[in-house]
């Protein structure tokens, strides 16, 4: 009886063996999405990655930039009027 059990325990770790090797793997999430679905954007200044929802919205030219501090806004707008007094 004793060597029954220990063929089904056996048996049952093996089928989770080859059942964890012959599943699909799931693909890494894209930087976009965050691991709670929620949608993610990168400040163009400091390049840091944070929820679209927490972020600093700015529009130039109907192109919205999300940033993740008012200062990284700002130093946005001081390299815009840099390459526009150019």
């Amino acid at each position: 009886m004793f060597r029954l059990l220990i063929w089904l325990l056996l048996g049952y770790i093996g089928f989770r063996i080859i059942k964890t090797l012959t599943a699909p793997k799931k693909p890494l999430s894209s930087s976009s999405t965050h691991h709670t679905g929620e949608e993610t954007v990168q400040d163009p200044i400091c390049k840091m990655y944070l929820a679209k929802e927490d972020a600093i919205v700015g529009t130039l030219n109907g192109t919205r930039h999300y940033f993740c501090s008012m200062d990284c806004l700002e130093k946005f707008r001081e390299q815009l009027d840099h390459t526009h007094q150019s």
